[in-house]
């Protein structure tokens, strides 16, 4: 199942958004299982196809669909065999993993906390600055104006709605990821990317602002 869950991503996303395409999904797959070998209480296979189907069909990618991508995993698992436990389960991951839904979450069993902060680690970083430029750019969103604040009282819908600067998306989003990671593994890792940021924005403000 696992292996037919690769290839139904990876022809499903090829060609994606460089930022949520079969590399993404790849690292959060890496990042998932090497996480849950701290956690010997995780179902290992849930965690493996929910980090392999956490963005079949991303919603920002699809009108703001967030039943499509619920609707094919459920559907691929049903074709492989899965038993509904386990279909319900990895739907669950899916439906609650986003960042723009982290305040609609009232239970987080231990797949989705593993899944979760493997997907939060590969936001922030070094592989997170290349991420988020890269989708600034996707989107034609200016990298920075100095004139626009960060948001970081946005509800739901404003958030999704969200065209600002790519630079006021690290206040928005990436650097409030490191304390909101659920594993003491995620936590660890999470300090070293958190860091390299700030050094990168650091680096960002005196070459913008031309200081010699």
């Amino acid at each position: 199942m696992i292996d037919q869950a690769i290839a139904l991503v990876q022809q499903t996303l090829d060609g994606a958004e460089a930022g949520h395409d079969w590399f993404h999904i790849e690292r959060v797959w890496k990042l998932s299982m090497h996480i849950a070998q701290q956690h010997p209480e995780a179902n290992a296979e849930v965690v493996a196809l929910g980090a392999l189907l956490h963005d079949i069909a991303d919603a920002k990618f699809h009108n703001g669909d967030e039943q499509l991508g619920p609707q094919i995993a459920s559907q691929f698992l049903q074709e492989q065999g899965a038993t509904p436990e386990l279909i319900d389960q990895v739907v669950y991951i899916i439906r609650n993993i986003s960042f723009k839904n982290r305040n609609e979450v009232s239970h987080y069993p231990i797949e989705l906390q593993i899944v979760q902060d493997a997907d939060r680690l590969d936001a922030i970083g070094a592989i997170g600055i290349a991420r988020t430029f890269n989708f600034g750019g996707y989107k034609n969103n200016p990298m920075h104006d100095p004139k626009q604040e960060p948001r970081t009282d946005m509800n739901k819908e404003v958030y999704k709605k969200s065209n600002g600067t790519t630079i006021n998306h690290f206040y928005e989003k990436l650097l409030l990821l490191k304390d909101m990671m659920h594993t003491e593994t995620a936590r660890k890792l999470a300090e070293e990317r958190h860091q390299l940021m700030l050094t990168f924005l650091d680096a960002f403000y005196k070459e913008w602002n031309v200081a010699l």
